[in-house]
């Protein structure tokens, strides 16, 4: 889950990183305000989950209240990259002698967190990586044993900053370590941290990627996701508890175990089929979980197959006949359905299911085959 720039450095701020001043505003008139409140120049940023605000003009730098409330105008009315601008920050403007870049994220290979610090600061971490890869300082976290003094002085030597902001650096990259740990990010990113004409370091814009599989422990942060950005379905299907990707096939795709679903979609490319999405209903889906499901993938108009692969361990195959019994019921679905019950109650499922023009297969092989030729041979 990503959050947006002033959600970011508000969990900075508690942790002591220091930010600019300034507010959210969902109104130009608020960003007036906010703006006579801050005094003199101020930055009005718009707040969407993509990069690249700045070049489509999402940024802009206001020298009075007056040219502020204009900004917040024109960029509340902007869409970025498809997106819609429904809020925009605004901060104090720094004056800047440096730009730094510091964030901590996974590194799966070394299966610790990593540091990473440039003195290239102000932009893509990528361009950065594509241009002066020299440029970057890498270093892992034990994650048992946290952050270190000497790992800061390190880090601080090998982007050349200056000696006087080393202490500060090393408090600021501890407490993004705190920030990463203790709100189960994925990824920390301060882009830029800047030495101001004020001779301090400030955390001018910030960036957090928080592991979905952990926020039952950050009911605080669920509150924070911004569904824009996400497809219709994988919100509908986040309200059931169900694991939902979209993707750009035409084969609809219902399984149980995020394992299957992935070797479904792998047996189904190797016979020429497409996947129109990821779907793992989980163990132990009842009736209404499923129909659930199936609503969603029908809700794809590219949808002209459904294949269903159910392994009943803790998931009943009865109970999973009864979802898309119940779920057919509702939708009254056209395209050809392809099931593969196996496992717990998987005769009683079979039953159910016999009268109901469905397409039965043995093996997953001989489901994705049959799955692949009715996608073929459907027409609307």
């Amino acid at each position: 889950m990503k959050l947006h720039e002033y959600q970011s450095k508000q969990i900075f701020s508690k942790y002591g990183i220091p930010i600019p001043k300034g507010r959210v505003a969902a109104t130009a008139t608020e960003a007036r305000s906010i703006a006579e409140e801050l005094g003199g120049r101020v930055v009005i940023k718009s707040q969407v989950l993509v990069g690249g605000r700045g070049k489509a003009g999402g940024i802009k730098v206001a020298k009075d209240p007056a040219e502020a409330e204009l900004f917040a105008t024109q960029i509340l009315s902007m869409e970025i990259k498809g997106l819609p601008v429904r809020k925009v920050l605004v901060d104090e403007a720094a004056a800047i002698d440096k730009e730094i870049y510091l964030g901590i994220t996974n590194d799966r290979s070394a299966k610790k967190p990593v540091i990473m610090a440039s003195s290239e600061g102000g932009v893509e971490i990528e361009d950065v990586a594509k241009s002066h890869p020299e440029k970057i300082v890498k270093m892992h976290i034990n994650p048992l044993l946290g952050i270190k003094d000497y790992q800061t002085r390190d880090i601080a030597a090998g982007i050349d900053l200056p000696r006087e902001y080393w202490k500060s650096f090393g408090d600021i990259l501890k407490a993004l370590w705190k920030v990463y740990e203790d709100n189960d990010a994925t990824l920390a990113e301060i882009n830029p941290l800047i030495i101001g004409k004020e001779k301090r370091l400030v955390a001018l814009d910030g960036k957090m990627l928080i592991d979905d599989n952990a926020l039952f422990r950050h009911p605080e942060l669920s509150e924070m996701r911004d569904t824009d950005e996400d497809a219709p379905s994988e919100v509908e299907a986040r309200k059931y508890g169900l694991t939902f990707i979209k993707l750009e096939g035409n084969i609809g795709c219902m399984v149980n175990g995020a394992g299957l679903a992935m070797a479904s979609m792998d047996i189904l490319n190797f016979f020429g089929g497409d996947p129109a999405n990821f779907l793992d209903i989980g163990g132990g889906a009842g009736a209404d979980k499923v129909a659930a499901a199936m609503r969603i993938i029908l809700a794809d108009p590219n949808v002209k197959c459904i294949l269903f692969n159910i392994f009943g361990g803790i998931t009943r195959c009865d109970e999973v006949a009864k979802g898309i019994l119940t779920a057919i019921a509702e939708v009254k679905p056209k395209v050809p359905m392809v099931v593969r019950l196996v496992g717990t109650n998987a005769e009683e499922g079979r039953a159910m299911l016999a009268n109901a023009n469905m397409i039965t297969a043995e093996t997953l092989a001989d489901a994705a085959q049959k799955a692949v030729a009715a996608a073929k041979g459907y027409q609307s």
